[in-house]
């Protein structure tokens, strides 16, 4: 089957995501690389300060007397800075005696022992990758397991033991690497006994090569359970200025001797060590000058911000209450906020008071009880370069070094930086890069990728077959649908999935794309997968939200219809005006024209028995089905109680407690009843919370004086006052509902002043004229229904 090319990737694919993985392998590798320059330099700056200090001699002819030793041993520089700083003594340099070439640099014996031109060369190089190797190592734990790493293909070592000696003469064991944490326990501390292989190592400084089981156990006291578990070891100790304190145990589980080629092998382990393990240890008193002077030496030579610390602790608790600077780099004073000003020989609290209450102090605090270096959160900085002023990103870092500590400051640079940023990216975007390696099937993720699926680093990526098994089952065809096409005909794609996890269902998105080989066969797979789930909630909740809204949309359209009919059938409206005892009445109601459009507004302009008119408009408070329910009951109600007899403040208290005993609604409403006696030309009226009546008399519009009344629903024990006017002849009456005169933000006493101005400045309109004054008073759109009686008293006023 031919394979097809990697197929590009599609808008909306997000294509330069996809290549955030290849970029995030790039930058990592050159941070490896940056970092480990970086502390190829500070060894090798270490060594020339160390033989600047003891010797006198410049730091040009320091470095060029290391590499001239380099060469001559057939040893790199970094070997060679390791071994000077392991086997470097003091030499006396008198004053006066000037310094300054390679000849003051005596030749001494720093490294003679493995100068051997018959060193061979797999052994040599090996060496040279055991020293480019320990620039990482910052403990003796971790000195133990590079040894173990470094020595288990070479010479098939099975574990690594380092033990230091007690100032009682017994031993300690400071770093294991192969051996379980129970026999490390058991063989932790070691009394000053004999037949002990270590201590004999030491006593005598010549390693112990025990390579017969049955002989060596019956000089020796043989670790391990049970003690054939590793049938060859060599115990060697390594010197550091001409002592040996530290023995290293090299433990096999194969039987045999160690060749000529491994002895050798380990004897230039040990050189190299001793540097390594130089640097672990600080002394507990610093007994001459010339040695604290060669500490600061040292220290001047560091490329770093750097300073060494001792704690200074409390006569009675032990608590330490502050640090002693033993040394210190020049950039130190200005990252601490002093510039100018020298550390070195002070008290670090009496330096800088602020420091107390800050992370770095629980900082060091902290390395000191536990012994675990301490790495502080990054820091801008301001420094002046070329006369510009720029910052930069610093970091603190705080290593243990015996009792003292060992500070430095390292300033992040451009792959730091980029790194950051890429690890920012995929936490803000709940994102991580995968790679999936079709020839070896190794498969490698970001940190964010394991935190997105809920799975252990420690159990390692999943390969890229088994992607699909991480996904709910009715998922897990398409996105292996997806998988194959990719590894077999080199399809990228873009899938959503759902996996579950102990936090719930996360959806999530792979997109991947084939690297293929010049034959166009996939070989590797780059890509990422991203946390979709808060994105998804979102949606589902939108479309829920759509749905609800347009159920409530149809709800309130076939509300406003049932309402609508109801009203048309409960409150018809005459096309005309209509006389009833000898008065003109015109009528009119509109809706509103938003929300539901029909409200609680009504009239009645009935004829009474007697021969007298009832004229009434109220308003209830809402719309749709319910306020026109309460409008019926009231509007019924008002004329059955009048017709039969009940006065209308009467009439006003009762339907009060009738709203107040509803259980149906808890509305409000507000209401006018007027009654009109022909005989008498009288109109007595009543209110409950209504807009007071307009009448218009010889062209003079005013309020008719509201009698006391509050809103019908509102109040257990209202009262109810009523009043009277005479109507002549030519008198005009307006009833209305608030719709007419409250238009906001215009308050509702201007609306009540402009519909006396509208109806004044037409006295003599004539009857149908209700239309054009509403066409003046409302505007284009209405927020609330408009009910008007227009009642007029024909014929001319006699005067």
């Amino acid at each position: 089957m031919t394979s097809e090319p990697v197929t590009p990737a599609q808008p909306g694919a997000a294509p330069d995501l996809v290549e955030l993985a290849k970029i995030v392998a790039r930058q990592r590798a050159e941070m490896d690389r940056l970092r480990d320059q970086a502390a190829t330099s500070a060894v090798v700056e270490r060594a020339k300060g160390a033989v600047m200090a003891l010797t006198g001699c410049s730091a040009d002819a320091a470095g060029e007397h290391l590499r001239e030793r380099a060469k001559t041993a057939r040893h790199t520089l970094l070997e060679e800075c390791w071994i000077t700083l392991g086997t470097l003594t003091p030499t006396a340099h008198h004053p006066g005696e000037a310094a300054g070439t390679a000849d003051d640099c005596p030749p001494g014996s720093w490294s003679a022992a493995l100068a051997d031109a018959s060193t061979p060369e797999d052994v040599a190089a090996a060496l040279a990758r055991l020293g480019q190797a320990l620039v990482r190592v910052m403990t003796p734990p971790d000195l133990a397991r590079c040894l173990l790493e470094h020595l288990a293909q070479d010479m098939a070592a099975d574990a690594v033991m380092i033990y230091a000696r007690r100032p009682d003469g017994g031993l300690e064991l400071t770093g294991h690497a192969g051996i379980d944490d129970k026999l490390a326990a058991q063989w932790s501390q070691v009394p000053p006994l004999s037949g002990i292989a270590a201590l004999d190592a030491l006593r005598s400084g010549e390693p112990r090569w025990l390579e017969d089981v049955a002989a060596d156990e019956q000089r020796y006291l043989l670790i391990g359970d049970p003690p054939e578990r590793w049938r060859s070891r060599a115990w060697l100790p390594v010197p550091v200025a001409d002592s040996a304190e530290v023995c290293i145990g090299v433990l096999r589980g194969r039987a045999g001797a160690f060749t000529p080629r491994d002895r050798a092998h380990l004897r230039g382990v040990t050189g190299l060590c001793a540097g390594r393990l130089r640097a672990f240890d600080a002394p507990a008193e610093r007994a001459t000058d010339a040695a604290t002077d060669a500490v600061q030496a040292l220290f001047d030579a560091l490329p770093i911000a750097a300073m060494l610390l001792t704690p200074l602790r409390a006569a009675g608790s032990g608590e330490t209450e502050d640090f002693q600077v033993e040394a210190a780099t020049a950039q130190v004073g200005e990252l601490l906020g002093r510039t100018g000003e020298e550390p070195a020989g002070r008290r670090l609290l009496e330096f800088r008071p602020a420091l107390a209450g800050e992370p770095l102090w629980r900082g060091f605090l902290d390395v000191l009880a536990t012994g675990e270096p301490y790495e502080g959160e990054p820091f801008a900085h301001e420094e002046v370069v070329d006369g510009v002023a720029e910052l930069f990103t610093y970091a603190a870092r705080v290593a243990p070094l015996d009792d003292a500590l060992v500070v430095s400051w390292v300033r992040h640079g451009s792959s730091d930086r980029q790194e950051q940023r890429l690890a920012d990216i995929q936490r803000l975007g709940n994102l991580g890069w995968a790679n999936w390696n079709l020839v070896t099937r190794d498969a490698s993720w970001s940190t964010q990728v394991f935190k997105i699926v809920g799975r252990d680093a420690a159990q390692g990526a999943v390969p890229l077959d088994e992607v699909p098994h991480l996904a709910l089952p009715e998922d897990t065809p398409a996105l292996t649908r997806a998988v194959t096409g990719l590894v077999g005909q080199g399809r990228s794609f873009d899938v959503p999935f759902r996996i579950r996890t102990t936090g719930g269902i996360r959806h999530l998105r792979l997109v991947a794309e084939a690297v293929s080989d010049r034959h166009g066969t996939p070989v590797e797979v780059h890509g990422f997968i991203q946390d979709m789930t808060a994105r998804r909630r979102a949606e589902l909740a939108l479309v829920e939200s759509e749905r609800a809204i347009l159920t409530q949309h149809d709800v309130l359209r076939a509300e406003r219809t049932l309402a609508s009919r109801l009203q048309h059938a409960l409150l018809p409206m005459a096309n005309r005006p209509v006389h009833l005892a000898g008065l003109r009445v015109e009528v009119a109601y509109l809706p509103a024209q938003s929300g539901v459009h029909v409200g609680g507004d009504w009239f009645s302009a009935i004829e009474l028995p007697d021969g007298d008119a009832l004229l009434v408009v109220g308003d209830v408070a809402g719309h749709g089905v319910d306020a026109v329910a309460t409008m019926a009951q009231l509007r019924f109600t008002a004329k059955g109680m009048v017709i039969t007899g009940s006065s209308l403040t009467g009439a006003l208290a009762r339907l009060n407690t009738l709203l107040l005993h509803s259980h149906d609604t808890q509305s409000t409403a507000t209401m006018v009843l007027a009654r009109y006696i022909p005989r008498q030309r009288r109109l007595v009226w009543a209110q409950a919370g209504h807009p007071p009546l307009l009448l218009l008399r010889d062209g003079e519009a005013r309020y008719l004086r509201r009698p006391r009344g509050v809103l019908l629903g509102a109040a257990s024990t209202p009262v109810y006052e009523q009043a009277e006017c005479r109507l002549g002849p030519g008198d005009r009456l307006i009833l209305f509902t608030d719709g007419l005169v409250e238009h906001p933000p215009e308050s509702i006493d201007r609306g009540l002043e402009r519909l006396a101005e509208a109806v004044a400045a037409r006295p003599t309109d004539g009857p149908a004229s209700l239309g054009s004054l509403l066409a003046q008073m409302l505007p284009e759109v209405r927020r609330d229904d408009v009910c008007v009686v227009d009642v007029r008293v024909p014929g001319v006023r006699e005067r």
